[in-house]
């Protein structure tokens, strides 16, 4: 397992981060979240990803109930992330972080969390009440460091400038959609995706970026190709097109040559990236955790990613 720095978090941050939108409650759910959790720390991880409004709730519970029962919260780093627009109301507010924040930390049975996330971002809102507040949880222990998921480059440097000024603490992570396929739409309302000027401005002021989604919703399993169109219709239409079904035979072929999946080689283009990345994963079950984490220690070479995005 790689790891590397995040400002604020200690120990080192395993740069895989497991997904937990399949965790819950009910007895099957929970067991295998108990599952996925014990897995993933025997092969090192620490960085669990959830958010607020992953499973009504019910992600954030299991996730409590998981440090309730094994006593172990010295060894997860916890990401949540919160004020989602569930309704028309606006929720990118002080108002909201608070009370998501209260949700999460009570929710996780936990009296603080490593980092927390918006996770999403309102345009119209102003920076300043949204920095003091978080900087307010900072200063009383409830986060430990804060970042941004979904917000685009410019209202991080916003955010990150009026933090400066003020001698607060400003976002030490952005968590962006990044994969070998390329997407040609957000999958969501509101979502962000790692573009080319998103990829310099990484390369330029080194702040990790969190990879959601960095598998590309299974495009790369061999349950997709240009004639299946009776499957995923969010996978069809954001991934499907000729240059991404050409991404798809490279890491095939690559894989082949590597003794892997093309699904691992994809995972391992998200790890080989020029500027420090993590790979957010969402296994289902243990067997495709152990999938995903066996190729998270391959390094592509600069050749071998220009070539699997059709640079080369």
């Amino acid at each position: 397992m790689k790891y590397g720095k995040v400002e604020g978090i200690q120990p080192q941050v395993s740069r895989a981060g497991l997904g937990s939108m399949v965790f819950g409650t009910d007895p099957a759910a929970l067991a295998n979240t108990f599952a996925l959790i014990d897995a993933f720390l025997e092969a090192g991880g620490n960085l669990i990803d959830t958010a607020h409004g992953y499973g009504g709730g019910k992600s954030e519970e299991a996730i409590g109930l998981y440090l309730e029962k094994r006593g172990n919260r010295d060894k997860l780093l916890i990401e949540t992330k919160g004020c989602h627009p569930y309704s028309p109301e606006p929720r990118v507010t002080p108002q909201a972080i608070a009370s998501d924040v209260s949700d999460s930390l009570r929710r996780m049975k936990t009296s603080y969390l490593d980092l927390w996330l918006f996770h999403r971002d309102d345009p119209k809102v102003a920076v300043g009440p949204l920095v003091d507040e978080l900087n307010a949880h900072i200063a009383a222990g409830r986060i430990r460091a804060i970042g941004a998921s979904n917000w685009s480059t410019q209202r991080i440097d916003e955010f990150n400038e009026y933090a400066h000024k003020k001698g607060l603490k400003g976002f030490v992570v952005n968590s962006p959609h990044l994969s070998l396929a390329a997407a040609k739409e957000a999958m969501w309302g509101g979502c962000t995706i790692a573009d080319e000027a998103a990829k310099n401005w990484h390369r330029n002021n080194r702040m990790p970026l969190f990879a959601w989604s960095s598998q590309a919703r299974g495009f790369f399993s061999g349950r997709f190709a240009p004639d299946k169109l009776d499957g995923d219709k969010d996978v069809i239409r954001v991934y499907y097109s000729p240059e991404n079904f050409e991404r798809l035979r490279r890491a095939t072929e690559l894989g082949a040559k590597k003794g892997l999946t093309a699904i691992q080689i994809a995972a391992a283009y998200v790890m080989s990236q020029n500027f420090p990345t993590w790979c957010l994963i969402g296994p289902a079950n243990v067997d495709e955790l152990k999938v995903s984490v066996a190729a998270l220690d391959l390094e592509l070479s600069p050749e071998e990613c220009r070539w699997l995005n059709l640079e080369a």
